[in-house]
């Protein structure tokens, strides 16, 4: 029996599986879908096959890192939450789909990433505890850039001027993408009937986090609170597919009394111990490249010190130029 696929992404908190909208439309999809995948929850990007979250690592070695290109390659092989809807209704999953990518997402990555005071005390300080040290300098950082291209890619906006009036814009286009996603569920569980879809997956991966965050500018977050079936169309998900939030706490009591299964430990190592390593590392790593390339040299370091013993002679130091 050929090993299963794997894939990886950002690890969990807030109660939810991951952090990432990308990797919670995977991993929300593989449990509609039925897919037995071997999931990696990290916060080191670098341990990824592709170097980047998420990515899927099929069983034949193919390394996936696009989320529309893992769906499909779950789909050839039989994994497909969608195998039940009508014409119609796969009609509609592709149109809010384009909708939510055109309308909420831009909102989403301002929510996240360029509104100052959430990126500051938020985003960029969940990334900096989360990922290993020297990486939670340079990563965080880098990642935000990337959002803020994919933003103007978005908006077909290479500025990215406006100021409040853009954040205006966007919560605008949001709200309506959240009232009309909200009216087509209306009281159902999925939003085509009983069985989750990939729309449901894509749904629950961008409002999870947007209800689940300790955001301190709200604004966005509260347009989703007041629709109350999307926030229990969230709660829900969570409740049926991934118990205890999924976030690897779920079964931090069973494992506890057993060390020798590993449990988060495997998943999580202890944050300091492994900062600490990464600071060793780095230390070590510029020590050296000082000493190959000659910015630090152990002789010259001798020589200053017996230049400062007091016990030390002119003719020791007419003796050592000799040598020289």
């Amino acid at each position: 029996m050929s090993a299963p696929d794997e894939l990886f992404c950002w690890e969990g908190d807030w109660g939810l599986p991951s952090v990432d909208p990308d990797c919670l439309v995977l991993l929300a999809y593989a449990k509609f879908a039925g897919a037995p995948l071997k999931v990696q929850k990290i916060s080191n990007p670098w341990r990824s096959p592709s170097g980047s979250l998420p990515a899927l690592r099929t069983s034949k070695g193919e390394v996936l890192s696009r989320t529309s290109d893992i769906i499909i390659h779950l789909r050839k092989q039989k994994y497909n939450a969608d195998y039940d809807l009508s014409a119609r209704e796969g009609a509609d999953t592709l149109a809010f789909s384009s909708l939510l990518e055109e309308r909420l997402l831009p909102a989403l990555i301002h929510t996240f990433w360029m509104d100052s005071k959430n990126y500051v005390e938020l985003t960029r300080r969940w990334y900096a505890e989360h990922l290993p040290f020297p990486l939670s300098l340079v990563v965080p950082g880098r990642m935000q850039a990337a959002q803020q291209a994919r933003l103007r890619l978005a908006r077909s906006d290479e500025a990215l001027d406006g100021g409040e009036e853009l954040e205006k814009e966007l919560y605008h286009d949001a709200a309506e993408c959240m009232n009309l996603l909200s009216q087509r569920l209306g009281t159902s569980k999925f939003f085509f009937g009983d069985s989750p879809s990939s729309l449901d997956a894509v749904v629950f991966g961008h409002l999870a986090p947007l209800l689940k965050a300790k955001l301190p500018n709200a604004k966005l977050q509260q347009q989703l609170t007041s629709l109350d079936n999307l926030t229990l169309f969230c709660s829900n998900i969570l409740l049926l597919y991934f118990p205890g939030g999924g976030d690897g706490r779920e079964n931090a009591g069973r494992k506890a009394s057993s060390p020798a299964e590993g449990g988060d430990f495997d998943h999580v190592p202890n944050k300091r111990r492994k900062q600490l390593l990464s600071a060793l590392t780095a230390v070590g790593a510029m020590l050296a490249y000082a000493l190959f390339t000659g910015i630090l040299s152990v002789r010259h370091v001798h020589q200053r010190a017996l230049e400062a013993s007091p016990g030390r002679t002119a003719a020791d130091e007419e003796e050592d130029d000799d040598e020289d």
